[in-house]
C-alpha cells in the first residue's frame, strides 16, 4: 500500500476542528468587533451603579443575530470583573417565563444556588434578594433577552414593576432593566405604574455589512478550524450567502456544516463540493420549516406555482387562483406577498401591464425542494 493510502486511513481519526464549540450559538468570541458604540452606550447606562448611583434603563433593539446577546454578556462580564457592587443577571425569556422562574435566576446569581421549587412563597424569595442588595449596598441590573415572550405570558408588567419599584419598600436599593428586542415590529406597552419608572434609552444594533460578516466569520474559522482547512473563495461564498439571508447564525452554521461534510469524506480541506452539499441540506431544512408555517391558502397558491409547467405572471396566476378558490384579487395579492416575504418565491417586474400584474413569479429553489 502506498503512503497516500495509509494517510487517508489515518485521516478518519483526525479532525478538521481544533475547537468545534467555536460554531455554537452561545460561543463567546475573544475578539468581539463592530459593536463598540453599542457596548459603550450600555457601559454608560451601568456606570453610575459602579459609583453607588442609579443605573439607567435601556431598550436594546436589533434584528436576530446582530450581536445583542453577546454584547450584553461581554459588558456584564467586564462590570463583574471590576466591581462587586453591581449584580448583573441575564435572563433568556424564551426559557424563563414565570415570575417565580425569573426571580429564582436572580436569587441564584446572588446566593449561588436556586431556591427550593416548592414550599417557599414568592414573597420570601423576593424579600431575601432585596434585603441582600440593601445590606450590601449592591445595585441590580437585569437583562431580559427577547422580553416580548414575557408579554405573551402576561408576566412582563409584574416582573418589571417588582424590579424597578423595589426601592419603595427597600430604600437604597438601586435597580435597572435592559430589555432586549429582536422583533422590531413588536410594540411593547407597559402599564402606567411601570411607565413612570421605566424610561429607557434606545440602543440600536444595525445589520452587519458584508465586510463585517466576512471578518467575523474569519475569526470563527481561526478559532474553530485548523489552519488551511477553509480557503478564501469558500469563505467569500459563505459570507455572501449570510448577507443575503440577513442572519449571521446562518453563516456560522454553514461553516460547521461544511467542516462536518468535509470530515465525513476524509478530506483535509473544505472544497466547493462540500460547500454545495452544505447549502443543499440547509435549504431543505429551511424550506421544510417555512412550509410548516403556511396556512391553507398560502399552501394552495404555492402548489399551483410549483406544479405549473412554465413561468406565471401575477395576472395569469391571480385569474387562475380566483377561479379555483373564489378568493378576491386583494386576498390573492396578500397571499402572494406572504410567499415572497418568507422567501419561498421571488417576483420580477417585466415592465408591461398594470397594477403589478406584469410581475413574473420565480421559484427560489428547485420544485423537488417544495414538499407540500
Amino acid at each position: 500500500m502506498d503512503n497516500m493510502g495509509i494517510e487517508d486511513i489515518l485521516m478518519y481519526d483526525e479532525s478538521l476542528f481544533q475547537n468545534i464549540n467555536a460554531f455554537d450559538p452561545d460561543y463567546m468570541p475573544p475578539n468581539y468587533n463592530f459593536r463598540d458604540t453599542q457596548m459603550e452606550a450600555m457601559a454608560m447606562a451601568i456606570r453610575p451603579a459602579m459609583k453607588g448611583g442609579q443605573p439607567s434603563n435601556a431598550i436594546i433593539l436589533g434584528s436576530p443575530a446582530t450581536g445583542k446577546t453577546t454584547a450584553i454578556r461581554k459588558v456584564f462580564e467586564m462590570v463583574e470583573k471590576n466591581t462587586e457592587k453591581v449584580v448583573c443577571v441575564y435572563i433568556n425569556c424564551q426559557i424563563h417565563t414565570t415570575r417565580f422562574g425569573i426571580f429564582s435566576q436572580i436569587y441564584k446569581k446572588i446566593f449561588g444556588h436556586v431556591p427550593p421549587e416548592t414550599g417557599v412563597p414568592f414573597a420570601r424569595i423576593y424579600t431575601q434578594i432585596m434585603q441582600d442588595l440593601q445590606k450590601n449596598k449592591k445595585s441590580l441590573i437585569v437583562a431580559f433577552d427577547d422580553i416580548n415572550y414575557l408579554f405573551q405570558t402576561n408576566h412582563a408588567n409584574k416582573v418589571v414593576y417588582d424590579i424597578l419599584r423595589a426601592y419603595e419598600e427597600y430604600p437604597g436599593v438601586r435597580t435597572s432593566i435592559f430589555a432586549i428586542l429582536s422583533d422590531l415590529e413588536f410594540k411593547y406597552a407597559f402599564d402606567k405604574n411601570v411607565n413612570t419608572v421605566f424610561i429607557p434609552q434606545e440602543i440600536m444594533f444595525p445589520l452587519y455589512t458584508y465586510t463585517q460578516i466576512e471578518d467575523i466569520l474569519k475569526d470563527r474559522v481561526k478559532a474553530g478550524f485548523f489552519p488551511n482547512v477553509l480557503g478564501d473563495d469558500i469563505l467569500e461564498q459563505i459570507a455572501m450567502y449570510t448577507l443575503e439571508n440577513g442572519d449571521l447564525r446562518v453563516g456560522i452554521n454553514l461553516l460547521k456544516s461544511c467542516g462536518n461534510i468535509a470530515e465525513a469524506s476524509a478530506s483535509r480541506e473544505i472544497t466547493q463540493e462540500h460547500f454545495d452539499k452544505a447549502i443543499e441540506s440547509l435549504v431543505s431544512v429551511n424550506v421544510s420549516e417555512t412550509l410548516k408555517s403556511l396556512n391553507d391558502d398560502e399552501r394552495e397558491l404555492l402548489k399551483m406555482i410549483v406544479n405549473y409547467d412554465g413561468v406565471y405572471t401575477a395576472g395569469e396566476l391571480g385569474d387562475e387562483y380566483k377561479q379555483k378558490t373564489g378568493s378576491s384579487y386583494a386576498s390573492f395579492n396578500r397571499t402572494l406577498d406572504k410567499l415572497e416575504f418568507v422567501r419561498l418565491i421571488d417576483t420580477k417586474f417585466t415592465g408591461k401591464g398594470v397594477r403589478g400584474n406584469s410581475r413574473q413569479i420565480i421559484l427560489r429553489f428547485t420544485p423537488e425542494d417544495y414538499t407540500i
